[in-house]
């Protein structure tokens, strides 16, 4: 599920995970979940209690169910502690000392949305979240999981910046649902356990931004026609939208996102406890391409994101979608950048 020991670039740069969350416990940790009544941040809760690093778990929401959310993880017969803080008033204790944060804050996607439609609601949320940040925890791991994330991490980027505790090692948006779905794509063609699939996604974290190195596969992909390798690609591209529409109505992509991001907070939270070779792919800044914010496979560690370890060599239709999706890029953070100096 988790997060594995790195190997060799060639080989490493795409992420699966270990079976089981890590088990060693040489440091304890309090981690955030604001967003944690919604339809990611419960379930991305219910996992991270489980999770034997976590010593505290502090869950932070607006709506008024958030205590009793608190209470009832606190049922669970696993180490750590939880509480529940609702609304602006209790932000600042939920926040102050923790060493990761994970934002799944802010409003789904619904049918016929796209990632952009949700930046006005969501960029002010992601800001205020940022400045309680800068202010009650500057040194924490923020891991931005609220949409559209080409744009977010740039804004609490920026508002960090201004606070003066901008640290880009700390920064990271999380785009592991889209490692995660391609593996499991993979897998199912393959007819394997995705578990054993490794894949590397780099880019962003919407469409075309959104680049599956499928060439990196390991083990490679069973696909030789150009055709369906480009209605894979297209498939983990647009698989948010497939949930999206399959629930009908009902909402977007939230437990399979859930798992996704509790994956790479416990990859986070091993680096932080000084583990070996924890790699995962992530959407951090960058001077890679032209686009100042870029995901690809980092190593994590006491700092968080300790070397960019970069994509690799790509093929000539994985350059294609780089081209194309450089231009989206560069779009998506100047919208976050200029949002904040509004």
């Amino acid at each position: 599920m988790f997060s594995r020991a790195f190997k060799p670039v060639s080989s490493a740069v795409a992420q699966s995970g270990s079976k089981n969350f890590s088990t060693s416990c040489q440091r304890n940790f309090k981690v955030v979940v604001a967003g944690a009544s919604g339809g990611i941040g419960q379930p991305l809760a219910l996992l991270l209690k489980q999770n034997p690093l976590v010593t505290r778990l502090a869950l932070y929401d607006i709506a008024p169910v958030t205590p009793g959310v608190g209470v009832d993880l606190s049922h669970m017969n696993t180490p750590a502690k939880v509480s529940g803080h609702k609304g602006p008033e209790e932000l600042s204790a939920a926040i102050k000392d923790a060493d990761v944060v994970v934002i799944p804050a802010g409003v789904p996607r619904k049918p016929g949305m796209t990632r952009d439609d949700l930046f006005n609601t969501n960029a002010s949320i992601v800001r205020d979240l940022a400045i309680s940040i800068s202010q009650n925890s500057p040194k924490a791991i923020v891991a931005i999981i609220t949409n559209p994330v080409n744009s977010m991490v740039p804004i609490a980027s920026e508002v960090l910046k201004k606070a003066g505790v901008y640290d880009p090692r700390r920064v990271l948006g999380v785009t592991t649902l889209d490692v995660v779905r391609a593996a499991a794509f993979i897998g199912e063609i393959n007819g394997v356990d995705p578990r054993s699939v490794t894949i590397p996604v780099i880019g962003g974290h919407s469409g075309v931004t959104i680049i599956p190195v499928l060439s990196q596969s390991q083990p490679q992909v069973k696909l030789n026609d150009q055709a369906k390798i480009k209605a894979l690609t297209e498939r983990i591209q647009e698989a948010g939208t497939e949930v999206v529409k399959a629930k009908a109505g009902g909402g977007s992509a939230t437990l399979s996102m859930a798992f996704a991001g509790a994956r790479l907070a416990d990859a986070v939270l091993r680096g932080l406890k000084g583990d070996a070779n924890v790699v995962e792919c992530a959407y951090i800044k960058s001077d890679l391409t032209e686009a100042t914010y870029f995901a690809n496979p980092v190593l994590l560690g006491k700092n968080g994101v300790e070397k960019n370890l970069g994509y690799g060599q790509l093929n000539e239709y994985e350059q294609q979608l780089l081209k194309a999706a450089i231009p989206e890029l560069v779009k998506n953070i100047k919208t976050g950048e200029e949002f904040v100096k509004k």
